[in-house]
């Protein structure tokens, strides 16, 4: 059983509609290749024709566009390296001989520029197999079909896999995102990660930047079995309402001893939230009359964070773990409908990560 299990399928099931999307691109790019060849051989230029790898390169092209041996460098730069290394090979190594070494010595090639192309292997070894037409045409074979039909097809699956939701050329922005969903990791360390386990041309960066990004909010989702922010928010709110003055605001704060006021509309529908903080600032400033007479006019409406870091009631806590952490929220009012319902703070969620801590411990 161990022997057929090997055996089966490594690939999951693809979704539905995903090998139609790809054959119908790959039928278009060779499509495109086959028109452009009739059109140079119609006009006397017989020197562009089709080679058999390029079907394999329409493969990559279209089945995984977002694979490393995919993108236009390794496609175009492998299938050009290969063609060139294999004619050197054929041309001063006669006989059977030249076909190993060909074939050996482009994929030495294409790793060393870093445009490693499976497709290239095969250029090598058609070229090796019969050289009479690459040698005739000498190294303007690299570019003259080859490199123009691998460029044609770039072109072709950079159009239909983004009219097709696939997103090619496929590459990380040069700057990182501000708060990266990847477990705390940055790109170098995503690359460096790829690099230990020597999975660079199975996987990019950027796909492993997502796969991390989607485990962790799923295992957040389900860290605390379900628990929702409504389960462990705190309900009973002390409120205020825009127009309420700064020095009311402020001795509500120090009267309950908390840090934050939701800021509230008639039928509890939120407008913002002013902080401890916002008001500590304006106290500093106070020593100048222009500041005091400023804030003698001042209401919450003016110094109050907007309500857009509001969570609906139903979120699953789990999620704002990293939002806490990363954003520095010391409160995210919670809402539902609109309406607010409570708040989040890290107290909350410190008491949630507490319980069952020493049973946890236990186990």
């Amino acid at each position: 059983m161990r022997i057929w299990h090997h055996l089966e399928p490594a690939l999951p099931r693809f979704h539905a509609g995903e090998p139609l999307r790809a054959g119908l691109g790959a039928l278009i790019g060779i499509s495109l290749c086959v028109g452009l060849a009739y059109a140079s051989a119609t006009h006397g230029q017989a020197s562009f024709y089709l080679v058999a790898p390029l079907g394999a390169t329409a493969v990559l092209l279209f089945c995984v566009p977002n694979s490393p041996l995919a993108q236009p460098w390794s496609a175009v730069v492998g299938n050009i390296s290969a063609a060139l290394v294999a004619l050197v090979a054929v041309w001063y190594i006669p006989g059977p001989m030249a076909i190993g070494i060909a074939v050996g010595a482009a994929i030495t090639a294409m790793m060393f520029l870093r445009a490693l192309h499976p497709p290239g292997g095969a250029v090598a070894l058609l070229t090796a197999l019969n050289p009479e037409a690459a040698l005739a045409a000498g190294p303007w074979f690299a570019l003259v079909p080859l490199g123009v039909a691998t460029v044609a097809l770039v072109l072709c699956a950079t159009v239909y896999n983004r009219l097709t939701g696939r997103k090619y050329p496929f590459r990380l922005p040069k700057e990182e995102p501000a708060h990266a969903p990847r477990l705390g990791l940055s790109t170098d360390q995503l690359g460096e990660l790829l690099e230990r386990y020597n999975q660079s041309t199975n996987l990019g960066v950027a796909d492993l930047g997502r796969l991390l990004a989607a485990a962790e909010a799923e295992a957040a989702q389900h860290r605390f079995d379900g628990t929702s922010c409504a389960d462990v928010m705190t309900r009973d709110l002390i409120t205020v309402g825009p127009k309420t003055s700064l020095k009311e605001a402020a001795q509500l704060l120090r009267k309950h001893r908390i840090k934050s006021l939701p800021v509230v509309e008639a039928g509890s529908t939120l407008r913002g939230v002013i902080l401890q903080a916002d008001l500590l600032g304006l106290i500093a400033a106070q020593d100048r009359p222009l500041a005091r007479k400023q804030q003698a006019r001042q209401t919450v409406a003016d110094v109050m964070h907007s309500a857009n870091r509001a969570v609906p009631h139903d979120l699953p806590v789990g999620v704002l773990l990293n939002r806490l952490a990363e954003e520095g929220s010391d409160v995210i009012p919670v809402v539902k409908a609109r309406q607010l319902v409570g708040i989040l703070t890290r107290t909350d969620i410190m008491r949630l990560l507490l319980q069952g801590a020493d049973e946890r411990a236990a186990a």
